[in-house]
Order: structure tokens, then C-alpha cells, then sequence
């Protein structure tokens, strides 16, 4: 890999001079050293990623010679690819690393061929479950593959698989075990890790919103393998994702084991993927009242507050969001009240992540205040009055503005000594 910033040649070190790379290495887009070079059918070499952004951005002309393009076939340039790696390796001293033969899109034939293997009923539970596999691992090596998959229909064929495989389970209980075969389960799970891949429409999270596939991800959810629990947490943020479907996330929501699943997964701090989507799963089915009963009585309250604090940035705003949702019930603010660290970290978080961040931490304060004299004071001792009195000076959101001048409000009685904290008294600063 030659390590470039955008648009700049390589400096290897402060005593070395500028890299200079030849002229017809570089791609005619971004003018960076080319790693996969291709030929579009005008002749000229372009450099995959940036002509794959191009067309994708809906140009129709080749950008050298603006001819139209009537064919977007990409041919590998492997006699110019060779070039360069050969330039990199003679260039090592200088800090160049080799770039690496990078692997081809997948062959359509290729990927219609293993599509009808997983989709047909003649095939084994095994071979079906195997042609998915390689599918999904086409799909992990580059996001141009998913794409191809897309095209040949394989979204249609994943959602067939999933329901008919929950008939076929139904049907087994008439037999004397009762159970699908390991394999038969070997090809639901791999049906949903390729289903991962993609996004879904209105009709087809109608369609999987069956009450037994639902009883399956919670199943998966509980006590699968993690590859499975990640995937089944994919679903279900892809079923309730659509707010045009209110009720789905309440069905979704009233599967038994599902919340309590999605909790399971937030104190998985070892599995970033896990994690991320886990969140969003359970926010979005926190959006339905009664589902964040559900989440208060499966512990969420708890393994948001403890895990905050390790939390990537798009995920701790969100399990902020998902906090100031749940505080919104009884039994929410008293699992929140009750929890030891709730309040320091809910202070903590004032002004550390987002804009959002800040303003849904203001709003569980702000309920957890007003429930306790108590918690007013230990919000104090956290330090929440020089928080609030930056956050009200801060360029933040309105909202978060208005939550932070209630706050000083409800707050203003429990200071223990207004004269040793002149500042937070300013009429200028907070209009009380």
C-alpha cells in the first residue's frame, strides 16, 4: 500500500525528498497513484475506485475524452498494474510499499449460478447453505460485489429462504424429533448474514415480519453463535427502520426474547459491530412506548449507563437518545434514579460528544433531577453547574439550551452556597 493523503505525492520523511510519481501512474480523476487500474471502453485507464464513483454519481462520458459511454464494462489494465507494483518495489527504500494485486468483482455468471443453487429446493439443506457462504464472502470483499448480487436478485431469493424455512420448521414439529436438522439451521443463519448486506423495502419487512421468523431472531438473538446474534440484530433494525410501519415495531417489539436479546447484545463491549447495531435496534423499537417497558425490565438502562463511557461516538449518542426515551416511564426514571453512576456519567457526557448528545443527556438529567432533592445534589457535587453554565453559552441546539436553563432552574435551591459560586447567579447568563 503507498500511503498517500489525498491529492499529495508521499512524503516518506522530513529529511527525504518528494516522491515523484510518474505521470501515467497517477488516475486522470483524483490524480493519486492508481491501485486497480481499469480501461473503460473509450481506451482510456482510470483507476477503479474513483470511475466506479464517477458512473455511480450518474456521469455518462468518459472524464478525459467526454465521449458517451455506451458500455461500462471495466477491463483490468494488468500490464499497467504490474508496472506500478514493480515502480513501488524499486522505490522501497524510499518508504514505497508494493501495492497488492487486488481481487477482480465478482463474475455475474458466477454469482447467478450460486444464487440458483441457494434458491433451489432440489439441492441439499448443506449445498444450499455452501453457495450462500460463497455469496456472502463475495460480498466481503468489496462493496461492488453487493451490488452484483443485488442486480441478480438475490434480496428476493434470502427472503423466500428465511420464510419457507420457518414453514419447514412448523411442519417438523409433526415429526417424532421436532427439530430442523443442523444443517437446515446452518442455512437460515447463513441466508441472514447475506441479507445483512443489504437494505429492505416496506413489502419485504411486511413480508418477514411472520410471527415465527420473529421467534427465530429472538431465538438467535438469545443464544446464538455472535456472527448470528449480529445478523439477527441487522434484521431487526431493517424491519423497524421504516417509520411509515408504526405497528411493526411494536409487533417486532412483543416478540417474546427479541428486547431482551438486543440488551444481551449492549454488554458486548468486545464486538464493536455487535454493539453498534444493537443500539440501533433497540432504539428504534424504543420509539414504541410499550417496548421500552420491555427494555427497562430486560436491564437496558443499566448496560447503556455502564457502557457509555466506552462507547464510539455515533453510538454513545444514540444510547443517549435511547436513555432520555426510556426515562420517559416510570419505570425508566426509577431505574435511572436508582443507578449509582447514572447521574456522573449522564454530566460527564454534557459537551463531550454531539450537539444531540448533549441535549438528550440535558433531558435525562433534567427528569432524574426532578425526581430527587438528592440526585439534584449529587448532580451538583458531579459538577453539572459549570457543564450547564458552558452548555448555555455554547453554539449547541436550542433545545439543549432550553433543557440546560431548566435545569439551573430546578437546581438553583440545592446549591449549598450561592455566594461561593457568584457566576451561576448572572440574570445576563441564565434568565431565571
Amino acid at each position: 500500500m503507498v500511503k498517500l493523503k489525498p491529492n499529495m505525492m508521499p512524503v516518506v520523511s522530513p529529511l527525504d525528498l518528494t516522491v515523484q510519481i510518474p505521470y501515467h501512474f497517477r488516475c486522470p480523476i483524483s490524480l493519486d497513484l492508481m491501485r486497480d487500474p481499469v480501461i473503460l471502453c473509450t481506451g482510456q485507464t482510470y483507476d477503479r475506485s474513483s470511475i466506479e464513483k464517477w458512473v455511480a454519481s450518474g456521469n455518462t462520458t468518459c472524464p478525459v475524452t467526454m465521449q458517451s459511454l455506451e458500455d461500462f464494462t471495466l477491463i483490468p489494465n494488468h500490464t499497467l498494474r504490474r508496472l506500478i507494483q514493480e515502480w513501488c518495489v524499486a522505490n522501497s527504500s524510499k518508504g514505497i510499499e508494493r501495492i497488492p494485486t487486488p481481487k477482480q468483482p465478482a463474475d455475474p455468471q458466477r454469482v447467478r449460478s450460486a444464487i440458483m443453487e441457494a434458491s433451489s429446493s432440489q439441492s441439499t439443506a448443506a449445498i444450499r447453505a455452501s453457495a450462500l457462504r460463497t455469496l456472502k464472502n463475495l460480498g466481503k470483499e468489496r462493496d461492488q460485489n453487493k451490488t452484483i448480487l443485488a442486480q441478480e436478485g438475490i434480496v428476493p431469493v434470502l427472503i423466500s429462504i428465511l420464510t419457507a424455512e420457518e414453514e419447514k420448521q412448523e411442519e417438523a414439529k409433526g415429526n417424532p424429533e421436532g427439530l430442523q436438522s443442523q444443517s437446515d439451521d446452518e442455512l437460515y443463519e447463513e441466508a441472514l448474514g447475506v441479507l445483512a448486506f443489504f437494505p429492505l423495502n416496506d413489502a419485504e419487512r411486511v413480508r418477514l415480519a411472520q410471527p415465527r421468523v420473529l421467534a427465530h431472531i429472538a431465538s438467535l438473538l438469545l443464544w446464538g453463535s455472535m456472527e448470528a446474534r449480529v445478523n439477527a440484530a441487522h434484521l431487526i433494525e431493517s424491519l423497524t427502520s421504516s417509520d411509515e410501519l408504526h405497528e411493526l415495531r411494536a409487533m417486532v417489539g412483543n416478540t417474546e426474547g427479541i428486547v431482551q436479546g438486543l440488551v444481551k447484545i449492549l454488554r458486548e463491549l468486545l464486538y464493536p459491530r455487535a454493539l453498534k447495531v444493537g443500539i440501533k435496534s433497540l432504539l428504534s423499537l424504543c420509539f414504541v412506548k410499550t417496548n421500552r417497558e420491555k427494555a427497562v425490565a430486560a436491564g437496558a438502562v443499566s448496560a447503556l449507563i455502564e457502557g457509555l463511557v466506552d462507547f464510539e461516538k455515533c453510538d454513545a449518542e444514540r444510547a443517549l437518545a435511547t436513555i432520555e426515551l426510556l426515562c420517559r416511564t416510570d419505570s425508566g426514571c426509577k431505574a435511572l434514579c436508582d443507578h449509582a453512576l447514572a447521574v456522573p456519567v449522564l454530566v460527564k457526557t454534557i459537551l463531550k460528544v454531539s450537539g444531540r448528545a448533549t441535549e438528550y443527556a440535558a433531558g435525562a438529567l433534567l427528569v432524574t433531577c426532578s425526581a430527587s432533592e438528592a440526585l439534584q445534589k449529587e448532580a451538583i457535587q458531579a459538577g453539572i453547574l459549570t457543564q450547564l453554565l458552558l452548555l448555555v453559552q455554547s453554539d449547541c441546539t436550542e433545545r439543549a439550551k432550553r433543557k440546560a436553563q431548566m435545569l439551573l432552574k430546578l437546581l438553583r435551591n440545592a446549591w449549598s452556597d450561592e455566594s461561593s459560586s457568584p457566576a451561576f447567579c448572572r440574570t445576563d447568563v441564565v434568565p431565571f
